[in-house]
């Protein structure tokens, strides 16, 4: 596929330094870019590699224009990133229409089920009894959507995904285990992307609800009465626990989790591999992890933890001394 920049900038905005006429061919990192392909630079700290690069253009914001054009040709724009992740739709616009609507042959959807006409169902996937599809979604291969769970319109279901099992409900009876049947469904509204593997557990009595824009990569694991407000991201691996409330605009890092019953404000960033084991109700950037060490270390400064609170109890008690 080629597109010449002033095609580009014509559908995207920006201001072009260079000629316009000159056709890319594809898009690329600013290290591996030949002098075919499209690049960009969202982050200063990469600036020698923009000097090196052999890209035919580079997106950048004002601050790089002279930076830039050091090196050749440059489309110049507020937001580098989100630029780029336009030019990608473009790209891909460009490469060919998304086939149209269908469900595949070894699609299985319950005569109870409801598709809207324009959504796409792939490859073996499962649409229980009830379950709702809306308009524009796309359902990769191997997608089950369980029984009275409901998508919104423009949603992107990845391979393998699972929506609508059991939440995890079980009542201790003496030396066993009695199920709590979960009775609730699943919400997910407009223009949500799910990634590949996540499960999102079904409510036990009211339903698990991710709300509109919500963006979950790989492996994701959303246990029941989860409430995840609109926009919020998590990458792969996170853990929300039962009943757990996941404000707006959040991001979650991969490998987090979240601890049942908590609840998590707007503007919540928690880190990667951080454990939140209480709510966290204040807009900003929270971390909790223990940093790596040789095992060895990591033994001396674990047991040294462990002596904190009679530290403390020893330093107050000299505190006291002191004062007298």
């Amino acid at each position: 596929m080629k597109l010449d920049l002033a095609s580009v900038v014509a559908a995207l905005g920006g201001e072009l330094y260079g000629d316009a006429s000159l056709v890319v061919t594809g898009l690329a990192p600013l290290e591996t870019a030949t002098p075919q392909q499209l690049s960009f630079l969202s982050n200063p700290r990469y600036q020698q590699q923009l000097l090196a690069s052999q890209a035919a253009c580079v997106i950048v914001a004002p601050q790089m224009k002279e930076a830039a054009l050091a090196r050749g040709a440059c489309i110049v724009t507020e937001q580098p990133y989100v630029y780029f992740a336009r030019l990608t739709q473009l790209w891909k616009r460009e490469r060919g229409p998304r086939k149209n609507a269908s469900v595949h042959p070894s699609a299985v959807v319950d005569a109870e089920a409801v598709v809207h006409p324009s959504a796409s169902i792939g490859a073996l996937c499962v649409v229980e009894r009830g379950a709702r599809i809306g308009a524009d979604t796309v359902l990769k291969s191997r997608v089950t959507v369980g029984e009275d769970c409901v998508l919104g319109e423009r949603c992107i279901v990845h391979s393998g995904v699972v929506i609508g099992a059991d939440g995890f409900g079980f009542a201790p009876n003496g030396d066993v285990w009695e199920k709590i049947e979960q009775l609730g469904a699943v919400q997910i509204g407009n223009d949500v992307e799910i990634g590949a593997n996540t499960c999102i557990d079904r409510g036990a009595l009211q339903d698990t609800v991710i709300e509109d824009g919500v963006k979950l990569d790989n492996l994701i694991q959303i246990g029941h009465n989860v409430r995840v407000g609109r926009n919020t991201a998590m990458a792969g691996c996170v853990g929300i626990a039962g009943s757990a409330t996941i404000g707006e605009h959040c991001t979650i890092g991969g490998g987090a989790i979240i601890l049942g019953h908590l609840t998590l404000g707007a503007h919540v960033n928690i880190s990667a591999a951080t454990l939140v084991s209480k709510s966290i109700l204040k807009p900003g950037h929270y971390t909790g992890i223990f940093p790596v060490d040789d095992n060895a270390s990591w033994e001396r400064n674990a047991a040294s933890l462990k002596q904190l609170h009679s530290m403390r109890d020893r330093i107050k008690t000299l505190e006291k001394e002191t004062k007298k």
